[in-house]
Formats: C-alpha cells, sequence, structure tokens
C-alpha cells in the first residue's frame, strides 16, 4: 500500500510539475523597507487596487493575474537583485517599478538585456528610458512625466507666479533623480531671467546642513529650491527656519509624503512643490479614484499610489489589447496605447514618455493643497 501511495504521489508531482500555471505573472518591485517605504507602501497600494479590480473581471484574456512583490529597499543594487529574481527564478516577464530612479535606472537595464517589459510609475530621470548613447530603450516606459519638464514647470510657477528673482538650490550630488532636478531647474530659471544666488551639494548621509544653509542665509535667496524627498526635505526645512532663513521653499514630487509634516512641522508650511495630480481635481475619474482608495485604506492617494495604479492598469491593458504576455507584444501594445487614467491621458512619445501637464501644490499646517496646474 505504501508502494502505491508513493507512486501516486510521485505521479501527482511529474503531472503537477508538467502543467503551465493558467496566469499572467505581474511583477512589483518596489521599497517596502528603508529611508523611503512610505513610497513604497503607497506605490503596492495602487498596485494592488488595480491588480485586485483586473482578476474581479476575469484578469487578462481570462487568465487570473498573479503577483510577485519584491523589495528593493531604496537601492541599487537590491534593485537589480530584486529584478533578477523575479525574472530569473519567477519567471516574470512583466514589472511594474520602480519607485526611485535610481533604483529604475539598474532595473531598466536588466529589463532591457533580459526581454522583460517595464513601467515605472513614478522615477523621473530621462535615463530610465534612455540610454548613455540617447538611444531609446526598448522594453521600458513610465507613467510619469520627466525631470526636464518638471525642472521647467517648477521654474515658470516660481518666475511668473512668484515673481522670484533669485534662488539658491540644495542638491544631494549621488542622487541622479535630485541632482537631474536640480540642474533642470537651474537651467530653466536663469533662461527665464532669474538668478541662481547659491547651488550647494550635499551627500545622502549628510544630516546637518548649517554649512550651506548660513550661505543660503547670506544670499537672502526668493527661492530655496530642494528638490529631494520629503525625509530629506524635512530635516532641511527645520534646519532653515531655525536659522532664520525666510526664502519660500519648492521641491518636486518626492515631497509628496503624509510623513511630510509629521517631521517637519511648520517649518515645511507655505512650501510649492511640482506633482503629477491632486486629489481635489474635480474630474470624474479622479474622484472615482479617490473614493475607493479611501474606502480601502483610509486616506487620500498620493501621487505614488495614483502613478502605481496607472501604470499597471497600462500594462494589463497592454496586455489585454495584445492578447497575450509576451513582453514584445505588449510592449508594442503599450507603443501604441492611448488609456484615460486617473493622472490624465496617456499616450506615449517615441521614449516610452507619456505626455502631461503638471500639478503645484503647498503644504498648509495641516496637509496639501491644489494651487494650480502648469504647462511650461
Amino acid at each position: 500500500m505504501k508502494r502505491v501511495l508513493i507512486g501516486a504521489a510521485i505521479l501527482l508531482v511529474i503531472v503537477s510539475c508538467g502543467q503551465k500555471e493558467n496566469v499572467v505573472k505581474l511583477g512589483l518591485v518596489a521599497p517596502l523597507t528603508g529611508d523611503v517605504k512610505t513610497f513604497g507602501e503607497s506605490t503596492k497600494n495602487g498596485f494592488t487596487i488595480a491588480v485586485d479590480e483586473a482578476n474581479a473581471k476575469g484578469g487578462i484574456n481570462g487568465k487570473q493575474i498573479k503577483v510577485y512583490i519584491s523589495d528593493d529597499k531604496n537601492d541599487p543594487t537590491e534593485a537589480s537583485n530584486a529584478g533578477s529574481k523575479l525574472i530569473n527564478q519567477d519567471g516574470v516577464r512583466l514589472l511594474i517599478g520602480s519607485v526611485s530612479s535610481k533604483c529604475s535606472i539598474p532595473l531598466s537595464e536588466l529589463c532591457e538585456t533580459m526581454g522583460a517589459v517595464m513601467i515605472t510609475p513614478t522615477s523621473t530621470n530621462p535615463k530610465v528610458t534612455i540610454r548613455d548613447d540617447g538611444s531609446r530603450k526598448a522594453m521600458v516606459f513610465r507613467a510619469c512625466f520627466i525631470d526636464p519638464f518638471q525642472g521647467a514647470v517648477a521654474a515658470k510657477f516660481a518666475l511668473d507666479n512668484l515673481k522670484a528673482k533669485t534662488s539658491a538650490i540644495l542638491y544631494d550630488v549621488g542622487n541622479d533623480y535630485v541632482k537631474g532636478l536640480a540642474e533642470f531647474y537651474r537651467d530653466n530659471f536663469t533662461k527665464g531671467g532669474g538668478t541662481i544666488v547659491a547651488y550647494e551639494s550635499y551627500a545622502k548621509d549628510d544630516a546637518d546642513f548649517s554649512a550651506i544653509l548660513t550661505k543660503v542665509k547670506k544670499e537672502n535667496p526668493d527661492i530655496l529650491y530642494v528638490p529631494d524627498y520629503y525625509n530629506k526635505v524635512a530635516l532641511i526645512a527645520k534646519q532653515a527656519r531655525q536659522l532664520g532663513i525666510k526664502s519660500v521653499m519648492m521641491g518636486g514630487d518626492g515631497w509628496d509624503s503624509p510623513d511630510m509634516i509629521k517631521i517637519a512641522g511648520d517649518a515645511i508650511e507655505g512650501g510649492y512643490f511640482t506633482n503629477h495630480y491632486s486629489p481635489d481635481d474635480p474630474r470624474p475619474e479622479v474622484q472615482e479614484w479617490v473614493k475607493k482608495y479611501s474606502a480601502r485604506f483610509g486616506a487620500k492617494p498620493d501621487a505614488l499610489a495614483t502613478l502605481a495604479y496607472d501604470a499597471t492598469s497600462l500594462m494589463i491593458a497592454a496586455a489585454t489589447k495584445a492578447g497575450s504576455d509576451d513582453p514584445a507584444k505588449v510592449r508594442d501594445a503599450l507603443q501604441s496605447l492611448q488609456l484615460k487614467a486617473v493622472s490624465g491621458s496617456v499616450t506615449f512619445d517615441s521614449s516610452g514618455n507619456p505626455i502631461k501637464s503638471a500639478a503645484i501644490l503647498r503644504y498648509t499646517r495641516t496637509g496639501q493643497e491644489y494651487v494650480a496646474t502648469v504647462t511650461p
């Protein structure tokens, strides 16, 4: 009897191994731990809602979506390792991720080499979709606008709306996203007639900014532009106000986190930042999204959650249109796709980037408020 049972078990294993899962595999790479884990949490939330909605409607071409989630800890090496595991061990060929440009750049190079198609929800550095020689990475897309556009929008708003004449810029020299955005703001601000009175760098692990902020205080700029992530910006804002710096603070989409006020307090009050959407936008797509996200997670969706939802919806729509989860076919479907997403109507340009406007938001004592929509 034991021999019969053992033989049956072996046969079952053989049959099971020989059967291909009737699913579409979809991977997510995001910082679920580390210094920007709130970004990863929001991204996972948006991703999850999009997948659950699709599966409830029958999945992709009748196949349910099976998800694989990997934590990159906001570290470039971890991002490469996470992507390699998803592709080589789990057999995933459709990826959403990552969040920060410094992680999405190596992930994009891996996907390009391995023939996996990738959409980053939020990585805005041009190098994510463009090689060093200026050519397009064929397998890589994004759901967000890029840093040259974001820098131009911020500079235009500072010059035209805030009537700024001078700016000081502080940036992390080792972060492609932060460094690039600082450069694009600088170039557009000076092109528009403004003057950069201080352009100071710091390192990722720096926590004392008194030396460079003292230089900024002497110049008394109209704008203090700090295009870093919320955790670093909050520290700089507190130290700037403690030194008596009255400049209006500005930054990029890395400011968008509920933890900003928790860390910075009233030091960030009155600060402006460019972002991909506002939950106060009256468009039906936005208000429906805010309602269902709030019902599930008890808070309004930030831009990270929204762009993750859009990126995942784009990938699902492309695979459905392609009638296949073959990455080359999904890539071709993505390139020609038109989708009315939460963050705006999406079509891709020749570099895999969507063409969008940007929202300007301002921090109040209790949260964020929508200010304007700007196109440079």
